[in-house]
């Protein structure tokens, strides 16, 4: 359990770190007539990937700290 909590810590640390540099964006449909799809990509919320390496770094830390 020790490992995993590390493991999924890191996930979310790296996730954090992607998101707050500006790398991730999702796609808003605009309109949509037909088949014409009006669509904006728009970045994902910084605050978002400080809370990933906030949690992350969490999680590493207690599992780092958890006694077997």
């Amino acid at each position: 359990m020790r490992i995993a909590i590390i493991v999924i810590g890191i996930i979310l640390l790296g996730l954090g770190v992607w998101v707050a540099v500006g790398a991730a964006h999702y796609s808003d449909t605009k309109a949509e007539i037909g088949p014409v799809k009006v669509t904006k990509q728009q970045p994902v919320p910084a605050p978002v990937g400080y809370a990933g390496i906030v949690i992350g770094g969490i999680l590493i830390v207690a599992g780092a700290l958890k006694k077997n």
